[in-house]
């Protein structure tokens, strides 16, 4: 009330604002939000055997060695084992799927789960 009433004054000061802080609460949770809610949080699979559950991750804005600035990296989650694969900045889904294939599932066969970064 003391700083309302050190700058603002009008008849009825008081009582207005007493009102308005008693409905603040209640105000509150009845507005509406503009955002989604996020989902619940469900724990990861735990990995029983290797390659089964993987994580995978893009490390970006490198600096240009032999022709590449991006590594792939695909992480086991049973050892945490990891995979480097050196690509561009240019690369699309189709070539992607390619490393992929080249590098892991020749090596490892198809995982159960992938867990993506989803960073831009």
């Amino acid at each position: 009330m003391e700083l309302v009433t050190r700058n603002y004054w009008w008849p009825g000061v008081i009582k207005e604002v007493k009102r308005y802080v008693e409905g603040y609460d209640q105000c509150w949770r009845m507005k509406n939000r503009a955002e989604m809610l996020a989902e619940k949080l469900r724990p990861n699979k735990i990995s029983e055997k290797l390659w089964q559950h993987i994580l995978v991750d893009f490390m970006m804005k490198l600096l240009v060695s032999k022709g590449y600035d991006l590594i792939l990296v695909v992480c086991d989650r049973f050892l945490k084992m990891l995979h480097f694969v050196v690509t561009t900045e240019k690369i699309m889904a189709e070539g992607l799927t390619r490393l992929f294939r080249d590098n892991i599932w020749k090596l490892h066969g198809l995982p159960e789960s992938v867990i993506l970064d989803r960073e831009p």
